[in-house]
């Protein structure tokens, strides 16, 4: 019998400014063959975004009719703009036998979990609120009210941790990245689940 072997779903994520993207940065650019999920969303690109490189833009009815369609794998909606990762391109990939990064929100991740038993959920937490909020204000890309609104669910995040399949505390990058970089690599080369 034929079997083709299957990629991976591996989710990143964690109360924003943990350094997932940072992580994921460096995770991909040491293994290219992890291939980075691209999200779909109604905002408006910012300056030199690239639409189907940083993001797929599209318009809020179309995003819309694609949830009624179940047409997302996790979707969410923040400061009034939607977010969410396109199913068919996610199983795509994985059917190819390439493994699938996602870095979104740790509601998406739950909601991921839900729609795929097999996805790898690893949640980046912070050492402390403290030096959670001083990295927020140092990175200067949000405004004092937006970083106080994602302050305040840090804690509903952090007691979501459980349900993830590992648990990474991002307080030294090397360190942090090298543990992450082992959890990925053992899960890939565990026994390979066929279609």
């Amino acid at each position: 019998m034929n079997q083709e072997k299957k990629g991976k779903i591996f989710v990143i994520s964690g109360p924003s400014g943990v350094g997932k993207g940072t992580l994921v940065k460096l995770l991909t650019g040491k293994h290219p063959e992890i291939v980075l999920s691209t999200s779909v969303t109604t905002r408006v690109p910012r300056p030199g975004e690239v639409n189907g490189i940083h993001y797929f833009f599209i318009e809020k009815k179309f995003f819309l009719d694609r949830i009624n369609k179940e047409d997302f794998l996790e979707w969410t909606e923040f400061a009034g703009n939607y977010y969410g990762t396109d199913k068919n391109i996610a199983d795509s990939v994985v059917k190819q036998g390439c493994n699938l990064l996602l870095e979104i929100d740790v509601k998406g991740a739950l909601q991921v979990k839900e729609k795929r038993a097999d996805a790898i959920l690893i949640f980046i937490e912070p050492p402390s609120i403290e030096e959670l909020k001083s990295r927020l204000f140092k990175r200067k890309t949000e405004s004092d009210k937006e970083i106080q609104e994602r302050l305040s669910i840090v804690k509903s995040e952090i007691d979501r941790k459980p349900e993830f399949n590992y648990c990474i505390v991002n307080d030294c990058l090397d360190r942090t990245f090298h543990e992450l970089e082992t959890t990925v690599i053992n899960e890939i080369n565990k026994t390979e689940s066929y279609k």
